[in-house]
């Protein structure tokens, strides 16, 4: 099983516990271009002409907690990536361009 895991702040971890925030955002970046795409060159930095990784899990944490706490953890299925805009209410830019990350409750 292939587990997609991302540390929040309180804010948006709140948010999406609560279940009023339907999506992540991540900067288009080297580093997450690696972590969600499957590049065609990877010496090369191109999101756009590359596919997205497949996950069955996705795990957001408050922080960087123990692996124990459970309290600080929340799970979900199928997480689906695009490269989108996202909603400005839920911390994204208006007009920039992110990997958008939804998922399954």
């Amino acid at each position: 099983m292939k587990t997609l895991t991302l540390p929040l702040k309180k804010k948006w971890f709140d948010l999406i516990k609560a279940r009023i925030k339907k999506e992540e955002y991540r900067e288009i970046k080297p580093y997450y271009c690696k972590r969600f795409t499957d590049p065609l060159n990877s010496r090369i930095f191109r999101p756009f002409e590359t596919g997205v990784k497949n996950f069955d899990r996705l795990v957001f944490t408050l922080g960087y907690p123990k692996a124990e706490d459970k309290e600080r953890r929340l799970e979900f299925k199928n997480p689906k990536i695009r490269i989108g805009e996202g909603i400005p209410k839920w911390g994204a830019e208006p007009g920039e361009l992110y990997f958008v990350i939804t998922w399954e409750e």
